[in-house]
């Protein structure tokens, strides 16, 4: 599954962590996005893995239909957390910044749910090499309940501060429903001064 080269996205990679403590509001924010991927006849690439809200996209996702691929590191593999029968093909990669590059090769677009620190280096990994002309896939937030507000505040913060050009804010979209998310990543298009 290979990322497409125009910005028809074929591929969607979505990164979330693996506990969410079962919130409801997580849980539903999660599937729904699985059957928004698949309504709009889109692929979905993922972290791997059979837990959590990786676990429930994936599986959202493949049952309706959608070519799924989990891009797992072998360290995460080895644990022995996660089972030998993956939804949808895997590929396992020797560690994370080959995850995150593997990633970026197959994929059109991010979306990033609620996660934990490995999601994190994932959006600030995607959003630096942005900043380096690096890429120029869009990188989008899934705001469920707010959980991105303070990672947006610190963002304002370290802009104000003169840390980070303002022109930084543009990597990033935000949206509080799939629907709408989904709705601004085919609407994206890179600023050329970026």
């Amino acid at each position: 599954m290979a990322a497409t080269p125009n910005r028809q996205f074929k591929n969607i990679c979505v990164l979330s962590g693996f506990n969410y403590d079962k919130h409801k509001e997580f849980v539903e924010a999660t599937i729904d996005l699985g059957r928004s991927i698949v309504e709009r006849k889109l692929h979905l690439v993922y972290g791997g893995g059979n837990r959590g809200l990786s676990k429930l996209v994936s599986e959202a996702a493949f049952v309706r239909g959608s070519q799924v691929l989990g891009i797992i590191p072998r360290a995460l593999k080895s644990l022995g957390s996660f089972s030998d029968s993956p939804t949808g093909e895997e590929l396992v990669v020797s560690g994370m910044q080959e995850r995150i590059t593997k990633m970026l090769n197959h994929a059109d677009a991010f979306i990033f749910l609620l996660g934990d620190l490995v999601t994190l280096e994932a959006l600030i990994t995607l959003a630096s090499w942005a900043h380096l002309h690096i890429q120029q896939k869009p990188i989008s937030l899934l705001n469920v309940n707010n959980f991105y507000d303070g990672f947006i505040a610190f963002l304002n913060h370290a802009i104000k501060n003169y840390f980070i050009p303002s022109a930084a804010k543009k990597f990033f979209i935000c949206a509080h429903t799939a629907n709408e998310l989904l709705d601004l990543l085919q609407a994206y298009r890179p600023e050329p001064d970026l």
